[in-house]
This record gives C-alpha cells, sequence and structure tokens, in this order.
C-alpha cells in the first residue's frame, strides 16, 4: 500500500534585475540624502548632454542655412 502524498505547490517567481539588486545594494550603502544627491547629479548630467546634442544639431542647421545663402 502506497502513502498518500500530499500536492506540491509550484510557485513562480521572477529573478530581481541587476538594476534592482544594485538598488537594494544602494539602498543600504548610502543615507536616502545620498542617494537622492546621486540621481541629481545624473539627471543633470543626461540633461547636459540632450542640451549639448541640440546644440550641435542648431549649429549645422545654421551652417546650411549660411552656405545656401552664399
Amino acid at each position: 500500500m502506497q502513502a498518500a502524498t500530499a500536492p506540491q505547490t509550484v510557485r513562480a517567481t521572477t529573478l530581481p534585475s541587476v538594476t534592482g539588486a544594485l538598488r537594494v545594494m544602494e539602498s543600504l550603502i548610502m543615507g536616502s540624502g545620498q542617494r537622492t544627491a546621486r540621481r541629481n547629479a545624473w539627471t543633470a548630467v543626461l540633461e547636459d548632454r540632450r542640451r549639448a546634442k541640440d546644440r550641435v544639431e542648431a549649429q549645422h542647421v545654421l551652417e546650411a542655412v549660411a552656405t545656401r545663402r552664399s
């Protein structure tokens, strides 16, 4: 005679992403003020890059207009 076995529950969980793991480590190491300052600094860097790209594109447009007129 066989013993009855309890049904096994299968749970599917997603593995944490690398970004999520880094954020957890960041929260353990840094205080919230440092975290906010770092994120603000990175946002400023991205904004500076966007403005620099816009400036280069505007310069190309102005140069193209200048060469057409001359």
